[in-house]
């Protein structure tokens, strides 16, 4: 009589009860260190607690995205990150301006949605370029869809930010009542038109040109329990993020004092953390040759940034004691138009080299550096 096979398909396994993940562990734990830190003055000790605790909650938040992004398929899975992370900006820029802890909250939302905009058109864009074309000499993408995207991100830019520097109805670069609910109106359309035609009109034009694609991608996608399990990890990692971003907050802004940097680079900190998820996403994108959807998700964050932010903080305003200033400085438009020229040049051929993705970097670190030293 023969042993039996344990080994065997046909024999059972006894196999060990399955043992959460850490993705799963970590944004339970950060939301449980935000609650008893969120009220008190935080320590130095609770300070250092938090940023342990911050740099693992945002890769938690990159898997479970990119969970519920397989499981929904390309290109909704890049509005996930997109749409919730700026949901969540939202909240954090308008919980500091009502706590007034920053010396200039009047400009807060302007400085973070601008800040969103050059990390995410120029930062994370130029990345992923950069380790695209170190893979295969050329990063390809699908110049339709790209170009699509640049040209709302330009034209939301323009309406909110740049036009209150050039009106005369008030004083300032302010709009007025009726030109900001103009403003707030355009940026909702513009951006539910552009929803619209990525994933329903023409999805094509938004999917990964031309990539060869991994063991890891021909995976079956996830069931929706899975998917949903992970969707509420992802807004629970999230808020996380952005609660333990607030209580740092007063470190980050005593910090920004100490350099004698201006209230703007608090804007800057703020957009740096949120977009962290994104970033971390994009460029793992990038590295298994999908530059188109690491493009969806730089674009389309500063899209959302813009065409979510802007009419939540129009409507905020209606409570919100103090003058609401989007109109940006000569500089900042300086800079914005120079990354919308190249932008365009580097999106409508449909392939770019390292020297485009050094470009984009170098208007990164010029934005970034201008922001200390204006």
């Amino acid at each position: 009589m023969e042993a039996p096979c344990f080994t065997c398909e046909s024999q059972p396994v006894l196999k060990r009860a399955p043992v959460a993940s850490w993705t799963s562990v970590v944004p339970v734990l950060a939301a449980l260190v935000l609650i008893p830190t969120w009220g008190p003055e935080p320590t130095t000790v609770v300070l250092v607690i938090v940023g342990v605790v911050l740099a693992p909650t945002v890769l938690a938040a990159v898997h479970h995205a990119e969970v519920v992004a397989l499981r929904v398929g390309e290109p909704f899975g890049s509005l996930v990150l997109a749409v919730a992370v700026t949901v969540i900006e939202v909240a954090l820029i308008v919980t500091l301006m009502v706590s007034g802890k920053s010396s200039d909250t009047a400009t807060l939302a302007r400085d973070t949605v601008f800040a969103a905009v050059m990390i995410t058109c120029n930062g994370i864009v130029g990345l992923c370029l950069m380790v695209g074309a170190l893979r295969r000499r050329v990063a390809t993408f699908n110049a339709e869809g790209t170009a699509t995207a640049l040209a709302t991100v330009s034209t939301l830019a323009t309406l909110s930010l740049v036009l209150p520097r050039f009106t005369t109805s008030t004083p300032g670069p302010e709009f007025s009542a009726p030109q900001l609910a103009f403003a707030a109106v355009a940026s909702i359309a513009l951006y539910g038109l552009f929803v619209v035609v990525q994933t329903v009109r023409h999805r094509d034009y938004f999917l990964p040109a031309g990539a060869e694609l991994t063991p890891e991608e021909h995976a079956t996608p996830p069931s929706a329990r899975k998917a949903l399990g992970s969707l509420a990890l992802l807004v629970v990692a999230l808020v996380a993020v952005i609660g333990l971003a607030k209580v740092e907050s007063p470190a980050i802004e005593d910090a920004v004092d100490a350099i004698g940097a201006p209230p703007s680079a608090v804007g800057v900190v703020i957009a740096l953390l949120v977009l962290a998820p994104e970033t971390l996403a994009a460029v793992r994108n990038a590295l298994r040759d999908r530059v188109q959807t690491s493009f969806n998700l730089a674009f389309g964050s500063a899209m959302a940034s813009i065409g979510l932010t802007i009419p939540a903080i129009a409507v905020a305003s209606i409570w919100l004691e103090g003058p609401l200033e989007l109109g940006l400085g000569s500089t900042q438009i300086v800079l914005l138009v120079i990354t919308i020229v190249v932008g365009g040049f580097t999106v409508l051929p449909g392939r770019a080299t390292l020297q485009e993705g050094g470009v984009h970097l170098a208007l990164c670190a010029a934005f970034l550096f201008l922001a200390l030293n204006p």
